[in-house]
């Protein structure tokens, strides 16, 4: 097999299929397991049981997928416009939704084109052992991709690419092929910046590469289940799904490419969301608007928790309060305590 000249050619059939990054890292993780070992014991993975499930598999690639001596990691872009968010974030009767959830679900459009990457390396030298992960498996898919030279892992744990930014999704081919690694140096450029830090509303970034998931965002509007601990709801703002700004604000996303991918493109106004409207959606309309999107995973409920809490850091308005109020007696307990937290709040401001 002359390997130089096959990985060229997948190289250049993971740009056919869409793909904006490519490189190949050794299957070996051993200073990552330990720093994950570390979090865990900490336990700043928060509800997040399935990232202390299945031993050392996350970091020994042979142990989910037998045989893997090296790993395809791939980049997709989802860039959009950082104008556009910063607005919503600051307008207080929107809706803010992460970018990477406005569009398709992620998982669904890399794994198929990642299967065909597969087939077509199928038809060019016959069957081989492999696996396609995009977020499906316990993998360290960050440090995968830093090993294989698509960038560095930052302050705020996202990876960066210096020519790229940080607006873009991962994911892995496991194989058994003895491909050559394409890293280049993994020297992060961040330097002194500590912007990320800053900005992050609940101080998740508890110090430069250590995020704690418990104060995240993120992890406590999509992962967390349950009621959100008040000391964090007046700083989640008016952001029901996921957070951006560690993002938004970093310096490297200047160079941030914007998608031209179909799949990432908006659907049903989700950027332009009202959180009264958001707030009025029946489980069904919930079912209807969220199809085939990331959404979906934090559940109706949780959706409608997350709402609460945005309006009740709104403006209390009548239209605000007609909303709370015509959920307040709702079956799930969960929703009306939140409900009765947000108007407690907004009467505060009002009696004020």
């Amino acid at each position: 097999m002359d390997v130089q000249a096959l990985q060229e050619k997948i190289e250049k059939k993971s740009r056919e299929l869409g793909f904006t990054g490519f490189g190949i890292a050794e299957a070996e993780l051993s200073a990552d397991n330990a720093h994950l070992q570390d979090w865990l014991a900490k336990g700043q993975h928060g509800q997040m049981d399935y990232m202390a499930r299945h031993g050392d598999m996350r970091a020994i690639p042979s142990l989910l997928q037998p045989g893997t001596v090296s790993v395809i990691s791939v980049r997709m872009d989802y860039g959009n416009d950082d104008t556009q968010a910063w607005e919503t974030l600051n307008n207080p009767r929107q809706a803010y939704i992460a970018r990477y959830a406005l569009g398709r679900d992620y998982h669904k459009t890399l794994r198929q084109r990642l299967k065909k990457l597969a087939q077509y390396i199928e038809s060019e030298i016959g069957a081989f052992s492999y696996r396609v992960l995009v977020d499906s498996a316990p993998s360290l898919e960050r440090a995968l991709a830093r090993n294989a030279g698509l960038g560095w892992i930052g302050k705020h744990t996202c990876l960066i690419d210096k020519d790229n930014g940080s607006w873009f999704f991962l994911g892995e081919i496991y194989t058994d092929l003895p491909l050559t690694g394409t890293a280049i140096s993994t020297q992060g450029h961040c330097g002194t910046c500590t912007r990320c830090i800053d900005i992050c509303p609940t101080q998740a970034i508890i110090a430069p590469n250590r995020l704690d998931a418990r104060r995240c965002i993120s992890y406590l509007t999509i992962e967390h289940q349950g009621s959100i601990p008040e000391e964090f709801r007046s700083a989640i703002g008016n952001r029901i799904f996921g957070c951006d700004d560690c993002q938004l604000i970093c310096p490297w996303n200047k160079f941030a490419k914007r998608h031209v991918e179909p799949d990432f493109m908006v659907r049903h106004r989700l950027d332009a969301l009202g959180l009264i409207e958001a707030f009025a959606w029946s489980e069904a309309e919930f079912l209807h608007y969220t199809e085939g999107s990331a959404i979906r995973r934090t559940g109706y409920l949780n959706w409608l928790r997350n709402v609460a809490i945005a309006l009740g850091n709104a403006e209390p308005d009548t239209e605000t309060l007609a909303a709370l109020h015509n959920r307040a007696e709702h079956e799930s307990p969960m929703v009306r305590e939140h409900v009765q937290w947000a108007l407690h709040k907004l009467q505060a401001r009002i009696s004020d």
